[in-house]
């Protein structure tokens, strides 16, 4: 008896999963690759991670001669400011991002991508006036919580985590609320379109102040910042084509994979302190996320018994 084939509706959601789990794999990487481009500021590199981006979806829309499409796209004025609002918040996070790994916050930087559901959570409420469940209401009150832990065992207050979890939750949203209308390769260029101006200022002004570094720290160093376009726009392409592809559930529970990650990398390979509140707050948010995870499968059950036809 020979077995049916795979509907199309399950091919690619396994080809969402698949790229989901590459992109935040990707993701949990980046900072080990951001540590290799010293003796670059964190300006320059983040300058060099638009114009290379650019570049090379300039190269990806000639190669799958995906031109006419973007102009298509490029003529609508909605979706260009709505692009241009995208690419405000992944600047932002790319900028934060970078200060982080390069000041030695891997592991705050970390807790922001930790972080990252609840205020996905929050943004349902928030923007689309969704009522929460009980379960998320704890969610979000724990996390409150180990944000006020975190304060008061270690001293300062998480903005890093907060700034990265807000401006990639906000860029999630959007990029979820156009997946349909707007490619992945498209709607990246489009936003990195929109920073291209702020990256070549940003460059002209880290040469005049603390000087550029490309070029003048050997050819590896050069072949590596050319090398930021593709490390940059590779997951976050994946990123696009998984939330095109799979249930806000399932996009959710991959998320975790780069924040783990980037948490190894900074307690275990870079040695960044974990005082006790800390660890406190770090658990917190990790119970925080248990009884999310428990909610949004639990929740995605009942949709599938409640979509079942009666017997």
């Amino acid at each position: 008896m020979s077995t049916p084939d795979p509907s199309p509706r399950a091919q690619g959601q396994g080809a969402g999963l698949a790229f989901a789990i590459t992109a935040y794999g990707l993701w949990g990487f980046l900072p080990g690759f951001f540590l290799l481009l010293d003796p670059a500021s964190p300006w320059e590199i983040v300058a060099f991670r638009v114009l290379m981006s650019l570049g090379f979806c300039a190269v990806l829309l000639t190669v799958t001669r995906g031109w006419r499409a973007f102009v298509g796209l490029a003529r609508q004025w909605r979706v260009l400011g709505t692009m241009a609002l995208a690419g405000l918040f992944i600047y932002i996070n790319w900028q934060v991002f970078v200060l982080a790994t390069l000041s030695g916050h891997v592991v705050e930087g970390s807790l922001g991508y930790f972080i990252n559901p609840i205020v996905t959570v929050a943004l349902g409420v928030i923007v689309l006036r969704e009522r929460l469940r009980p379960l998320q209401w704890a969610a979000v009150g724990i996390s409150l919580i180990a944000i006020l832990v975190i304060s008061i065992g270690y001293g300062a207050f998480p903005w890093i985590a907060l700034i990265l979890a807000l401006s990639f939750g906000f860029y999630g949203f959007i990029k979820k609320r156009v997946g349909a209308q707007v490619d992945a390769i498209s709607g990246l260029t489009l936003e990195t379109a929109w920073l291209t101006p702020v990256a070549i200022v940003q460059l002209i002004i880290t040469g005049a102040t603390v000087g550029l570094s490309f070029g003048d720290a050997g050819p590896v160093h050069i072949v590596l910042m050319i090398a930021t376009g593709v490390i940059t726009a590779t997951p976050l392409l994946l990123f696009a084509a998984a939330a095109r592809r799979l249930p806000l559930v399932a996009l959710g529970l991959t998320q975790f994979l780069a924040p783990v990650l980037q948490f190894l990398t900074g307690v275990f390979l870079l040695g960044e302190p974990m005082p006790a509140g800390r660890w406190a707050g770090f658990g917190l948010v990790w119970i925080a996320l248990v009884i999310l995870v428990v909610d949004m499968v639990r929740a995605a059950r009942e949709g599938r018994r409640a979509s079942l036809p009666a017997a």
